[in-house]
């Protein structure tokens, strides 16, 4: 007969211990390197809005070559000058366009809204122009600043946005502990100040922005406050649980869906949509419609981050009722 030692069950123990950590740990990294890289191999063009110059058969002629080249890449439509095109895209109607009027074709790109976008429209433009035997001159209609001329400025907003509404609330309530009107005074004052200090640094530093800075401060101020003041309320609510999984949410899906550095309309379409109604993706959304094209196109993103902003100030203040009422509860249970 033989008897099972406690070394042997403890062996056992550890060794249950140690696959279950490794088998979950590999599952988390497979699942975070398909939330970070898919959505950039999955990218490309989609439905991108790009205009004509020309009768409407011109235009026609056009889409029919684009599908085929690249299904569900671009909508075309037509436009009867090349000065509408170019309020089109000022205004975010359209990407860009195509002008076939002069004996070589002219490009209209926006290299402000997406470089991503500007040089795809380019080349297929180039390439579109070659096989008619043309040259094509590219116009770019809302130009990034030439002190950031490739836009890394704005495209990289994702972390220190994220970073910028996660790391307030933790330390705001670790300082201050109890003190409710001085941690909401905090993260409230904190969003203002973050504001400023990116959209100076990106103006005055990376020379990203050349237009009026407070617009873009309070875009970011924005977006820090609505990632700040709900993840602050959910903890109030329904304690570190609560915070812990909205910051995670944020950190590992907001920020690799909010697609600022390529714009939403690169990204999948379910990402893209996901992304947009996260504050990372909505505010990168607004500071780049504020800095380049003067709010167009910015308001659903700014309804967005409004909302959430709302959100975290009904669960801030929410939070003590809520904590009583689970201490009521438990209370009762525990004279049954």
């Amino acid at each position: 007969m033989t008897t099972q030692t406690p070394s042997s069950g403890s062996h056992r123990k550890h060794a249950a211990v140690w696959a279950g950590l490794t088998t979950g740990l590999s599952v988390i990294l497979l699942a975070l390197l398909m939330l970070f890289i898919s959505p950039s191999l999955l990218s490309g063009p989609r439905d991108l809005g790009l205009g004509v110059v020309g009768p409407q058969d011109r235009a026609d002629s056009v889409s029919k070559t684009l599908e085929a080249q690249s299904p569900g890449a671009f909508v075309v439509q037509s436009y009867e000058n090349a000065e509408d095109l170019e309020q089109g895209i000022r205004k975010r109607e359209i990407v860009g366009g195509f002008d076939f009027t002069d004996p070589d074709m002219t490009v209209y790109v926006a290299s402000a809204g997406s470089t991503a976008v500007s040089g795809t429209v380019s080349n297929v433009g180039a390439t579109m122009a070659g096989s008619m035997g043309q040259t094509a001159e590219i116009v770019d209609v809302v130009p990034l600043p030439s002190g950031d001329p490739t836009g890394v400025g704005i495209g990289g907003l994702a972390f220190p946005l994220v970073f910028g509404g996660i790391v307030p609330a933790v330390a705001f309530r670790s300082m201050l502990s109890g003190q409710r009107w001085w941690i909401f005074a905090g993260l409230t004052g904190f969003s203002v100040a973050g504001g400023f200090v990116v959209a100076a640094v990106l103006k005055y530093l990376f020379g990203s922005i050349e237009g009026p800075l407070v617009p873009v401060a309070a875009s970011v101020a924005l977006g820090i406050a609505a990632l700040a003041l709900p993840l602050a309320g959910l903890n109030e609510c329904f304690g570190t649980k609560g915070f812990t999984i909205a910051a995670m949410s944020m950190m590992f899906v907001g920020n690799p869906f909010a697609g600022i550095s390529t714009s939403a309309q690169w990204l999948p379409a379910g990402v893209a949509m996901i992304g947009q109604l996260l504050p990372p993706g909505a505010a990168g959304t607004l500071v780049r419609s504020v800095a380049y094209f003067d709010g167009v196109g910015g308001g659903a993103a700014a309804l967005t981050l409004g909302i959430w902003v709302l959100a975290g100030i009904v669960l801030w203040f929410s939070g003590p009722r809520i904590s009583a009422a689970k201490a009521r509860k438990e209370a009762a249970l525990a004279t049954v």
